[in-house]
């Protein structure tokens, strides 16, 4: 089994793991075993926050940063947006890995699911997709909004949900953010409409 078979392994087995609700809807009938597509590593400057982070994560949350740094060597990082959306700065500190979906490692045309990064200090502003989306961050210490509310902190393994169309928003402060996420009930390679502004 390579590494990012396991990876993907691990992703599911600790989706399956967890007892919420609404994950366990989201996830409903889903059909875990999928085919594997031949995708070239590619990497991005934000991998380095991934290499460089603090090994000392512990739980469910950081068996499965483990597994994602063993194969974050082997993975097809992405990037949604051009300098001509959010600048150069922003696009050095982020990116995005899809393990399963339409262009993902794994073949699937019914959800998308992968791992976010964030570098410190970014603000990923308002948008919003059709796609109904989960997050779940790996990592402590990220602010999010939803629906324009205020910025909330959120914590390693807490379920953030955002219904189709809703607008959220995400910043970082001193550390950086790894987040897996799972998107269904939409166009699943839909660049986000931006509805905020950088700051």
């Amino acid at each position: 089994m390579s590494a990012v078979d396991e990876l993907l392994a691990a992703f599911r087995d600790y989706l399956r793991s967890r007892s919420d609700p609404l994950l366990r809807h989201f996830l409903e009938g889903f059909d875990w075993p999928m085919e594997e597509r031949s995708l070239a590593a590619c990497d991005l400057p934000a991998v380095a926050y991934l290499r460089t982070r603090n090994r000392a994560a512990s739980g469910a949350e950081g068996a499965l940063l483990d597994g994602l740094y063993r194969s974050a060597d082997l993975l097809h990082w992405a990037q949604t947006y051009g300098v001509t959306d959010f600048g150069s700065d922003f696009l050095q500190r982020y990116g995005w890995v899809e393990l399963f979906g339409t262009r993902g490692h794994f073949a699937s045309e019914e959800m998308a699911g992968g791992f976010l990064l964030l570098g410190p200090d970014v603000h990923y502003p308002d948008h919003h997709h059709e796609a109904e989306e989960i997050y779940i961050p790996l990592t402590d210490g990220s602010l999010w909004s939803k629906d324009a509310q205020p910025f909330l902190p959120r914590w390693s393994g807490e379920i953030i949900h955002h219904p189709s169309n809703i607008r959220h928003a995400m910043r970082t402060e001193d550390q950086p953010l790894v987040a897996l996420y799972l998107w269904r009930g939409g166009p699943l390679t839909q660049k986000s409409i931006i509805s905020g502004r950088m700051q």
